[in-house]
């Protein structure tokens, strides 16, 4: 895909262009039949979300761990009356008979392997976030949805929220006059799992379970739910959650993909447990705003605790804070009243979800609320700040040819060895 087809696409977001053998519409009474490759805990959130939407069933599970397996096909069955088929190898689940859809709730590790086969099988698919675990496995993935032509919604559901709507829209009216610069940030205090080496749970292919990534000694901390700080399957907490932040930013501020990148950080607090930064400053040159990521995973954050996640827009006549339930607006000059919005957001799980199955039902991609090549610009704009902490270097992006410059060390980060017998995407 080159540079003006991608802008084309990322630009025209969900109105991308359908394959010429696009599905028609489905009738309204029709049932969907979804598949969930990754039934722990994030998965089953999605599948649940779905089934309270209804007009789903979900027909099949995969999930190398065969406790988390069975539990969800237990659960499964008494939410729909019907017990889904069960496997352990997603590419046996995308034989199942019949089936249209899958969502895909494992660690980034296995993102790019598992979408490409589901497109290569003509499935629509809800694939959490981040896209990808490195560069080049977002462009395999856009170049395989493009040869598809399926509807792919990708999990940034702070796209639902409606405090940060109303930033977006008391920032087009002018409000904060104009946005010289941005700070983004999530600050708190993780709860680590054991750090020591030991064997893995019975139920638990960890063979499997890491994939093409590094096969690491086994250690609570890496496993189920706390692989988010480790470099190898998550790659830390920018990645992981600041980048719903990052994300929405650039949906408000209507942003591409920065130019140059300058990051640095440190372990402070939790070295020999995590291997990604406990504090970060990574800062991101969109055109002429720049914006700035910070996260410490430990002390107490921000002096008011209100303002510990969420994003600060600067500007020359206002300050605009937005986060998940809240907006509040600092005009400049003296003695002017802080203006303070609750705002809540019912559900944005369930409402991400909903666009998704209403985009697949109708066969209408405006309804997609983050496609593929959006997903990309969001996901690559977090890797490549990681790979400037992890390279000590300042990291410079070629819109055009969609490479890193003059740096070789740098670029050889856009794209992880597979471990074998796993072969990485073209």
């Amino acid at each position: 895909m080159n540079r003006r087809s991608f802008i084309e696409k990322s630009s025209l977001g969900s109105a991308a262009l359908f394959s010429p053998w696009a599905i028609p519409a489905f009738s309204r009474d029709h049932t969907l039949k979804i598949g969930l490759i990754g039934c722990g805990w994030y998965g089953m959130v999605i599948a649940n979300a779905a089934l309270k939407e209804g007009g789903v069933e979900v027909v099949a599970v995969c999930d190398v761990d065969s406790a988390h397996l069975s539990a969800s096909a237990d659960e499964l069955e008494k939410s729909q009356g019907k017990r889904p088929k069960e496997f352990k190898d997603y590419r046996d689940l995308l034989e199942t008979k019949g089936l249209e859809a899958v969502f895909i709730g494992t660690p980034p590790q296995w993102h790019a392997l598992q979408f490409i086969a589901a497109c290569e099988k003509g499935l629509d698919i809800y694939c959490e976030k981040p896209l990808a675990y490195d560069v080049k496995e977002g462009m395999a993935m856009m170049r395989a949805a493009e040869r598809a032509g399926n509807i792919v919604q990708i999990g940034f559901q702070r796209r639902q929220s409606n405090s940060f709507k109303k930033a977006k829209e008391l920032i087009e009216s002018g409000k904060a006059g104009k946005i010289h610069e941005i700070a983004a940030h999530i600050h708190y205090t993780p709860v680590l799992a054991d750090a020591t080496i030991q064997e893995p749970p019975a139920t638990l292919d960890w063979e499997q379970w890491c994939g093409p990534a590094p096969k690491l000694p086994y250690r609570p901390i890496i496993g189920h739910k706390a692989w988010r700080l480790e470099k190898e399957y998550g790659n830390g907490h920018l990645v992981d959650w600041g980048i719903h932040n990052i994300d929405i930013t650039r949906q408000i501020m209507g942003f591409d993909i920065p130019s140059k990148f300058n990051s640095y950080g440190a372990i402070n607090e939790y070295s020999g447990k995590i291997t990604t930064p406990d504090t970060l400053n990574a800062t991101m040159f969109f055109e002429d705003v720049p914006l700035t990521w910070q996260h410490r995973l430990w002390g107490t954050g921000q002096l008011d605790s209100q303002y510990n996640n969420g994003v600060f827009f600067y500007g020359n006549e206002a300050t605009i804070f937005a986060s998940d339930n809240r907006v509040v607006v600092q005009p400049a000059g003296k003695d002017k009243e802080l203006e303070v919005l609750e705002i809540k957001t019912e559900n944005m799980q369930q409402n991400h979800v909903a666009d998704f199955l209403n985009a697949v039902k109708a066969r209408d991609k405006k309804l997609i609320s983050c496609t593929v090549e959006d997903a990309f610009l969001s996901t690559a704009t977090v890797q490549l700040a990681m790979i400037s902490y992890y390279t000590r270097s300042e990291i410079h992006w070629d819109k055009v040819n969609m490479n890193i410059l003059d740096n070789a060390t740098a670029s050889n980060l856009l794209a992880r060895p597979y471990r074998g017998p796993y072969q990485r995407p073209a």
